[in-house]
């Protein structure tokens, strides 16, 4: 079977707005690279990253969470070429699951995060945020799907994306996805996409600040529910003054 067999296509659900010319020039041995990470019952993992260049990137990472762990993942990702993060995490009884993630950026890339969360016992809780702000025909992408296992009773699972444009030619996308069987469970997602808020940036202009200092403001309130629950403040400025800094590219 050749490499382009085994490649996914916009017929995939978890690909459907994927940049599948990138993806081929990912090749096969990424999408075979996954990055495995085990939390043992009571135990605490998080990471925190920044990504994106000129060139296609996918990041896949693989969590099982023991009972009571917890895992979180914070990422700002402002690739200029094809860029996906995708996470997939099966939670123990109790456990705990967080995810804030931000992508941001012009030109034509697309940017995404695909997550898998599957509650396979019961009392485990899991939470995800994702901001996204693009102009030019930049794309920003969340395919988070949700599993509750038949006896994950009180499993408690949230999902919350909101889309940002700053230029008409953008686009956000937002697929959430439930597959629940068990029956005293909390499932919730949503899903906005808009523009900044004229108003607020009338007011700020009235009070003298310049027309990016509105915008990057703006912005920066925006995106930092996606970093709410990141406990350490100097990875936090560091997500978001990453973001801000790909701002500087946006136009007005």
């Amino acid at each position: 079977m050749t490499e382009a067999q085994t490649l996914p296509t916009r017929r995939d659900e978890a690909w459907r707005y994927a940049d599948i010319d990138a993806v081929q020039r990912l090749g096969t041995a990424a999408l075979d690279a996954w990055q495995d990470i085990a939390v043992a019952n009571g135990e605490t993992w998080q990471d925190t990253m920044v990504i994106g260049t000129d060139a296609p990137e996918l990041r896949r990472i693989r969590l099982t969470l023991g009972e009571g762990a917890t895992a979180a993942i914070f990422v700002t990702n402002t690739g200029r070429d094809f860029t996906r993060v995708e996470v997939e995490v099966t939670l123990g009884k109790g456990a705990h699951f967080e995810f804030g993630g931000v992508t941001i950026g012009g030109g034509d890339a697309v940017r995404e995060f695909v997550t898998t969360t599957i509650h396979a016992e019961p009392d485990a809780t899991s939470n995800q945020t994702v901001r996204a702000v693009h102009w030019g025909t930049g794309t920003g992408n969340f395919l988070g799907e949700i599993k509750v296992a038949r006896h994950a009773q009180k499993t408690d699972a949230a999902q919350d994306f909101k889309g940002l444009l700053l230029e008409a030619g953008a686009s956000a996308n937002a697929v959430p996805q439930l597959e629940i069987f068990a029956d005293d469970v909390k499932c919730a997602h949503g899903a906005t996409v808009g523009q900044l808020d004229e108003a607020a940036r009338y007011y700020m202009a009235a009070r003298g600040l310049s027309p990016e200092q509105s915008q990057r403001l703006l912005v920066q309130a925006f995106l930092g529910d996606a970093f709410v629950e990141l406990d350490d403040e100097a990875a936090r400025e560091k997500l978001l003054e990453a973001a801000l800094t790909a701002l500087e590219g946006a136009s007005l």
